[in-house]
């Protein structure tokens, strides 16, 4: 370990990587604070320029400081407009706003960002200890295990995702893994489901897919609501900012919180599926109830716990979810879904022997998320009055550049006109399925597993001879009835509250 950290720890000082460092960060928090740009458009928007670097290191620092900062900026607008700039900080609206109507915006700004930093840099501190142990486990895996363990990243999609989407984020799933089928197969070189078309022998392009389904609808989105896109944050740069520090007090307070939500958010960021809104939202569910019952009466009316759990817990999920990226090659969020998709692009394969093969990518990776977190709280805090006075944008104005940067990004990822109409026509259809409230990001995570789903499936019917090595492996059977549960389990539960629910109203 130690080895690692000293060549992870000289390749992120590296001043260009630096640079990358500072500029993700920037990016960032920016979009971060932009309600309706989450870090999943802006990092599909960044994929074509991080790959123009040529350098996998770089471009995966770039790419996790936009991630991050996204999470970190998310809690500005949320905190002064009560419109949250990424799903990971709706929690932090509940006390946050209320705080900044009481006058105390500045203060809420200050702890926000103290507990964003402190949750990503013990989060990073817990993966540099969790991952190399997760690697040495993961040794033990081969293709049959590799197979079972993308059925469980897919399954856990159905568990965590929300209330009634279950069954829609299993089709889109589902839809994910059909695309992915396009193009030539594992098995035989030979093109599948092309209608002919030449420009689909190699199948759908990752960037184009990741921009039609995340940045393309939210373009969309704007041009279709003009009241939404008019919107700016006038009311947020009207007054100064002021009293910015926190009580020694109330530093008091909400240490503990950061201490618990810290480990707990990066626990759940490791779990495939789940990711920092999950994780802000339990952390600020978990804080409300073990809280003295005086002081669960101010949640949602501006308390600093209520706001210090959210913000620690997603920053934490954040750093938790490339536990699974790195180690074992699957998304813990929908995020880190296209971040795996770009670690492809860039030919570098994550999995138990990237910290082997190359430390110097997974190490500088953990080590540039100290100097990031650092980052960040050196351009929020000085910055928090000027910042503010950034969400007066309207976001209207928006709509050109990401339309440009989208349009752009799918033609020169694969240099093919044909690319265009592919996004377009994928970007319509994701629009149409946003508005039946159809969750985006299983599609995505089931388009990037099912090549290595399919890869491992078949290099292990191949070696057994059928499907015999699902019995003869206990750690596959183990792993397929997991991922078993993870689909029942949900409907189960949703089957047994709706009896429950008409036991009562027999009863009534």
């Amino acid at each position: 370990m130690l080895e690692g950290l000293m060549i992870g720890l000289s390749t992120a000082i590296n001043p260009f990587n630096l640079a990358m460092v500072v500029f993700g960060c920037m990016i960032g928090t920016f979009i971060g604070m932009l309600p309706g740009l989450g870090p999943m458009s802006i990092i599909a928007i960044m994929i074509p320029v991080a790959i123009t670097l040529g350098d996998p290191t770089a471009a995966l620092i770039l790419l996790a400081g936009v991630y991050y900062g996204a999470i970190f900026g998310g809690s500005t607008s949320s905190i002064l407009l009560n419109a949250p700039g990424v799903a990971g900080t709706v929690a932090t609206s509940f006390d946050g706003y209320p705080m900044a109507q009481k006058g105390m915006a500045g203060k809420a700004l200050t702890i926000a960002a103290i507990s964003s930093f402190a949750g990503g840099t013990i989060g990073a501190i817990l993966l540099m200890i969790f991952a190399p142990m997760l690697s040495s486990v993961a040794l033990l895996f081969h293709s049959a295990e590799y197979f079972a363990l993308m059925v469980v990243g897919l399954s856990a999609i159905a568990a965590f995702a929300g209330t009634g989407q279950v069954g829609k984020a299993l089709m889109m799933t589902i839809l994910g893994l059909i695309m992915a089928t396009v193009g030539e197969g594992a098995l035989f070189n030979m093109p599948r489901f092309t209608m002919g078309l030449i420009d689909l022998q190699s199948g759908f392009s990752f960037i184009t897919l990741a921009m039609a389904m995340f940045a393309l609808p939210e373009a969309i989105f704007l041009v279709m609501n003009p009241a939404r896109s008019a919107q700016g944050g006038s009311d947020a740069s009207g007054g100064k900012i002021t009293g910015l520090r926190i009580t020694r007090a109330e530093g008091r307070a909400i240490a503990p919180v950061i201490g618990r939500q810290s480990v707990q958010g990066f626990f759940i960021g490791v779990l495939p599926g789940a990711g920092a809104t999950i994780a802000s939202f339990l952390g600020y569910a978990v804080e409300r109830n073990i809280a003295p019952k005086a002081e669960q009466e101010e949640f949602g009316k501006g308390s600093i716990k209520g706001l210090a759990a959210p913000e620690t817990a997603n920053n934490a999920a954040c750093t938790g979810s490339f536990v699974p990226l790195l180690t074992l090659g699957i998304p813990g969020s929908g995020t880190t879904a296209i971040l795996l998709g770009a670690l492809i692009a860039l030919n570098v394969t994550p999995g138990p022997r990237l910290m082997t093969d190359e430390p110097q990518v997974f190490w500088a990776v953990i080590i540039s998320m100290y100097i990031g977190n650092l980052v960040l709280l050196i351009l929020n805090l000085p910055l928090i009055p000027y910042i503010a006075k950034i969400l007066a944008i309207p976001r209207n104005y928006l709509i050109p550049f990401i339309l440009f940067f989208t349009l752009m990004g799918a033609y020169i990822g694969q240099n093919n006109a044909t690319e265009l109409l592919i996004l377009v026509g994928f970007g319509v259809i994701a629009t149409i399925l946003r508005f039946a409230d159809y969750p985006l990001a299983p599609l995505l995570i089931g388009f990037i597993l099912g090549t290595m789903l399919e890869d491992n499936f078949s290099r292990s019917m191949q070696l057994a001879g059928g499907l015999e090595f699902i019995l003869d492996r206990p750690m596959t059977m183990g792993l397929l009835l997991l991922a078993a549960i993870l689909v029942l389990l949900p409907s189960y539960r949703a089957m047994r509250a709706r009896k429950r629910a008409q036991g009562v109203a027999d009863g009534d």
